[in-house]
This record gives structure tokens, sequence and C-alpha cells, in this order.
């Protein structure tokens, strides 16, 4: 297994982590441009990762992190400010909220892979 941690904590100029990104570091940072970081101010969040690659496990990160805040915002605050917040995220990215379903195929026997069958030979 392979394990990726990222840490996070607020500060004036925006979000810093513990951990160095590597290549799609801004990706999970994203949400903070487009929601504004007035919305993240005395929050503290903690995301761990485990499993996938790297770009899944940063995309993973990303939409933790959209539901986190919809989620807060909807038990602590208001019903219109989540309701605000989940249409400008749904307009920038909808897999910032809702997962991908989509997964790999199993390989079945009779061939050598999910869907591909032995070639039949009439000589």
């Amino acid at each position: 297994f392979f394990f990726f941690f990222f840490f996070f904590f607020q500060a004036e100029d925006g979000i810093r982590d513990l951990v160095r990104s590597r290549g799609l570091g801004d990706v999970y940072k994203r949400q903070v441009l487009i929601l504004g970081g007035e919305r993240f101010k005395g929050l503290n969040i903690r995301v761990k990762v485990r499993g996938g690659g790297q770009t899944a496990q940063i995309y993973a990160i990303r939409q933790a992190i959209c539901k986190g805040i919809v989620a807060f915002n909807q038990k602590y605050v208001d019903e219109e400010t989540k309701r605000n917040i989940k249409e400008l995220i749904l307009q920038y990215d909808r897999t910032m909220l809702v997962a991908d379903s989509r997964r790999c195929e199993p390989k079945k026997y009779g061939g050598h892979g999910a869907r591909a069958r032995r070639q039949k030979s009439y000589r």
C-alpha cells in the first residue's frame, strides 16, 4: 500500500501544507480560490489518504475538503450558505462533490482480460 498524507492549517496568506506537494499540488487548493479565503477562516482541515495513485489521492483530497466545507456550513452555519457554496462548487467542477463511480472491470475466464477473448482458429 502507498501511504500519502496531507496536513493543512489556515494561515493569513492561505493554505500551507506540511508535506511538500508533487506535480498536481495546486489542484486541491483551487476550492479556496473558488469559494474565497474568508470561508476557510478559523477552520483546521486534516486529510489522510490511503491507496490509489498520487493523482487519485489529490483528487480525493479535493473532494473531501469540498464535501467537508458543505457539511460544515449545513450543520453550523445555515442552509442558504450551504446552498450557495454547493452551487459555486458545482458550477466550477462537479467532481469536487460527486465521486466518479467507474471502477476496473474484473477479468473473466476464456480470455486475456475483462472483455478480450481468445482467437478461434478454423485450421
